[in-house]
């Protein structure tokens, strides 16, 4: 076939970024890559945003920037609303619309409370770099709060509780737990920062899941001596905007509800009719695309992606940015009437951070595991070649060098007033006596 190819990727996450840099590379193809964020965020360091380690200018770069040498590469700021997948057009919601010879779904993820009363009003999420910013705000207002007032601590000022026992709530406790017991107790001289209280909340029994029993027994460990609270083998079943509530009917005063409890498709998915799966998600043929739509892609969070053991793989980073870039290959190769390869993932391992000194990761394809130091420093090495541009790489660096040999975080920055101001008065407590703190 002559002429340019017309490639439209819809989202500017590790899977978007990743198909539009290898299509970058042919001089006949052309691409539009739509996003509604003019910024392509490092997802898996969100948590260090909201516990001040990183600025947020650590872990979003310019899509502009990062495609300003791919003259083939267009970056359009759109929201998209939706797709025809047999025209392969996209439309946005400023009445725009993008037609393409090929479209490739790269849309990410939202976060899915599992119709959990009271979850979407008063939980927040850590999916996005706005999700990061709301938190960290939260976090460093009730401290502000309860040192104005000391007697909100009674009402669970400083009680915090993670809904979520994979990576992004254990990574989070780790965090969170090395803040407050450090820097907060040197800087709120006059509060009892002591007082503080940290929740980990999962209905699994054990923490990483994924990880090895003997990964999970160090994890549980390393969070212990930290002060974190696990609650295994229970579920949240209510929040309220001052409480939340297991299904062991414990309850929990608190103001602030971090929620790590699972993904689902964006509201993209179903709106381009393709077939969905489990979590929502745009079920793909082995080649990564849609069956039945010739030139529709899906990949990354977005799509349940065929894994060899018969199930599908996991949303992960890498699997995402491989996927993208395996999508490309084969939107190229059908253009060259050569059929396209079945996805083929390479494992290089998982990883987790919880806390200061303190990770685990299994590397390798027999997945040699390592904890402690080690660990932490493979896990320093492996996000740091993923983060996209040079000086994040180096800020990102020296805020990690400052974290680890001091006990002063940078930007405890309380950004987001909205997220920060709370009505004390406007929970109906529980029964103090069943009460947790």
């Amino acid at each position: 076939m002559s002429g340019e190819l017309e490639v439209i990727v819809v989202g500017g996450g590790f899977a978007g970024v990743g198909c539009a840099r290898r299509l970058a590379r042919h001089d006949d193809v052309r691409v539009t890559l739509l996003d509604q964020n003019n910024y392509h965020q490092f997802q898996p360091l969100l948590y260090q945003v909201a516990t001040s380690q990183l600025a947020s200018s650590d872990i979003a770069f310019s899509l502009r920037k990062l495609f300003a040498d791919d003259e083939n590469v267009d970056v359009k700021l759109a929201q998209v609303e939706s797709l025809d997948p047999v025209a392969r057009t996209v439309t946005t919601t400023d009445g725009r619309t993008f037609t393409g010879d090929a479209i490739v779904l790269s849309a990410g993820s939202q976060p899915n409370f599992f119709r959990t009363a009271g979850a979407a009003e008063h939980a927040f999420p850590l999916y996005c770099l706005d999700d990061a910013q709301r938190l960290r705000s939260r976090v460093i207002g009730v401290f502000e709060d309860a040192d104005r007032d000391p007697a909100l601590i009674d009402q669970g000022a400083l009680n915090f509780v993670v809904v979520g026992g994979g990576p992004t709530g254990v990574e989070f406790a780790g965090a969170l737990a090395d803040l407050i017991h450090e820097t907060m107790t040197a800087e709120f001289h006059d509060l009892a920062v002591s007082d503080a209280r940290i929740h980990v909340v999962d209905h699994g029994h054990t923490l990483l899941g994924p990880f090895s029993d003997r990964a999970h027994d160090y994890v549980a460990k390393v969070l212990a001596r930290k002060g974190v609270r696990l609650h295994l083998g229970s579920a949240v079943t209510e929040i309220g905007p001052g409480h939340v509530t297991l299904s062991d009917g414990t309850q929990i005063s608190t103001r602030c509800v971090v929620w790590g409890g699972g993904i689902k498709a964006p509201t993209i998915a179903s709106a381009a009719g393709l077939p969905q799966g489990r979590g929502g998600r745009i079920n793909v043929l082995e080649d990564l695309s849609v069956d039945g739509f010739g030139g529709v892609y899906a990949v990354g969070d977005v799509a349940n992606i065929p894994a060899p053991d018969g199930g599908t793989h996991p949303q992960l980073g890498s699997i995402a940015l491989q996927s993208g870039a395996w999508a490309a290959d084969n939107i190229v190769a059908t253009r060259r009437g050569k059929p396209g390869k079945s996805f083929h993932y390479h494992d290089k391992g998982i990883m987790a951070m919880i806390g200061r000194g303190a990770a685990i990761a299994e590397v390798g394809a027999h997945r040699h595991e390592l904890h402690g130091p080690i660990a932490f420093a493979a896990w320093l090495g492996v996000h740091a070649a993923l983060m996209t541009g040079t000086r994040n790489r180096v800020d990102a660096f020296i805020a990690w060098g400052s974290d680890y040999f001091t006990h002063h975080r940078g930007p405890q920055v309380l950004d987001r007033s909205d997220a920060a101001r709370i009505d004390w008065a406007d929970d109906a407590r529980p029964d103090p006596a069943s009460l947790t703190s």
